[in-house]
């Protein structure tokens, strides 16, 4: 029987059952270092890439520490996005419900877009865990119906999402009603200048955890390029999909504006396409991702709302109909699919305008194979950097040539023809010189 390296953590049976149940059996890097700092009720902060285990890393030691006999608020978990919210939430339960009923833990996830009274009406016994949103985290707060002030710690997932959508000040009020000494769990793929201020009032001396991944991207992932040549990009996205014919894809877009275009588009070719962007209401959200979540589309259409704030399970194909103007995105929403040892494909549609972030993206290392699509196949191309290789050459071997060959003192009618003549003769020898 496979040995369960999560043991040595000496979490409570129940935990334990619940990580083999879901087919774990070793420690992610971030859970290995995080796990311990949380246990032993240190501030640390979390840095690194998109799909490699952090909610575990947090979720798992906070609920070794709960105490189910205190009927009252012990940890506070919060989130940029109700979607994010509540996969944490569905996470924590996935766990809980292997406890034993004299020992069950009371989690409960507090997002917009439920209803309000209804919330506050049950909050008449408070819950051990509090996952949400900060904003309604915070109105919960101002009701006097939510107690956070026995809560020994609070986690701010995605931390530069939450800057970057205006959470921070939800975030403060929250924090200022926990105790002085309070744990603090960050976790973000980068941290702002403009975060650090916020950290630095709640953290003294926090344990910086640096996940530097080996590879920016999964390995079992492959990234291929696909030239735009100034044909149609929403048809070229099309015969892609028609070509892979995925169990389940995603075609990320820059703005909401360009993903309703590309989703009517392949609407109107007769695919059934998913949209999950900024606009669509909490109730409309909602229902898209049950829907997905079921299966009922083999096809999503997304801003970059979806490739940090939503975990859509059983990804096979990324597209990028457009690169991300922030190139960190690029990890996240390729992120989405080669994930626990599958195997995934990132396709990006670029124009001749992208060169300078494609050069960026390698230098990130990323390895891109070239192909294109010719009556409606995929065809593997030369790499296109060598093409920028070889005319490099042909640049030297003319300015080579250029230098062995005097410009006359008096210039006659036709020595440029004459010039370029002895040029040629003397790259041709060259040429011959080398494949000798």
């Amino acid at each position: 029987m496979k040995q369960n390296r999560f043991e040595r953590f000496n979490f409570q049976p129940f935990i334990i059952e619940a990580v083999k149940e879901q087919g774990f059996f070793e420690p992610t890097e971030i859970q290995e270092r995080m796990i311990p700092l949380v246990l032993k009720n240190e501030s640390a902060i979390g840095q690194s890439q998109t799909g490699t285990g952090k909610t575990l890393a947090f979720v798992l030691p906070i609920l070794e520490r709960i105490n189910p006999e205190r009927q009252e608020v012990q940890a506070v978990i919060t989130a940029p996005t109700r979607e994010l919210a509540s996969q944490i939430y569905h996470q924590i339960l996935k766990v809980t419900e292997h406890c034993s009923p004299d020992k069950a833990i009371m989690t409960r996830c507090y997002i917009g877009g439920t209803d309000k009274q209804r919330t506050i009406d049950k909050l008449k016994i408070q819950p051990h865990i509090v996952v949400g949103t900060p904003g309604r985290i915070k109105d919960l707060m101002v009701e006097q119906a939510l107690f956070v002030h026995t809560s020994e710690v609070l986690v701010v997932d995605e931390a530069d999402m939450m800057l970057d959508m205006g959470f921070i000040e939800d975030l403060d009020q929250v924090a200022a009603k926990m105790p002085e000494k309070l744990q603090m769990l960050v976790f973000s793929a980068t941290i702002p200048e403009k975060l650090k201020p916020f950290l630095k009032k709640y953290m003294e001396n926090p344990k910086t955890i640096h996940i530097d991944a080996k590879r920016k991207t999964a390995e079992n992932l492959t990234h291929y390029l696909l030239p735009s040549r100034h044909r149609n990009k929403k048809q070229l996205v099309h015969d892609a999909l028609i070509q892979y014919n995925p169990y389940l894809a995603i075609v990320f877009t820059n703005t909401k504006k360009m993903a309703e275009e590309v989703a009517n588009f392949l609407i109107n070719k007769g695919l059934k396409v998913a949209r999950v962007h900024g606009d669509l209401n909490p109730r409309e959200r909602k229902k898209m991702m049950k829907q997905i979540q079921d299966l009922e589309y083999q096809y999503i259409v997304a801003t970059d709302l979806a490739s940090r704030g939503i975990d859509i399970e059983g990804i096979s194909h990324v597209i990028n109909y457009e690169l991300p103007t922030d190139l960190d995105f690029y990890v996240h929403r390729v992120g989405r699919t080669a994930r626990a040892g599958n195997t995934g494909v990132a396709l990006t549609i670029y124009d001749i305008s992208d060169e300078d972030a494609l050069n960026r993206l390698e230098k990130m290392g990323i390895q891109f194979k070239y192909v294109d699509l010719k009556k409606e196949e995929f065809v593997e191309l030369e790499d296109r950097n060598k093409r920028k290789t070889r005319v490099r050459k042909e640049d030297e071997a003319e300015k080579t040539a250029k230098t062995m060959v005097k410009k006359p003192q008096k210039v006659k009618p036709g020595y440029k023809k004459k010039m370029q003549w002895e040029m040629d003769k003397i790259k041709k020898r060259q040429r011959k010189l080398k494949k000798k």
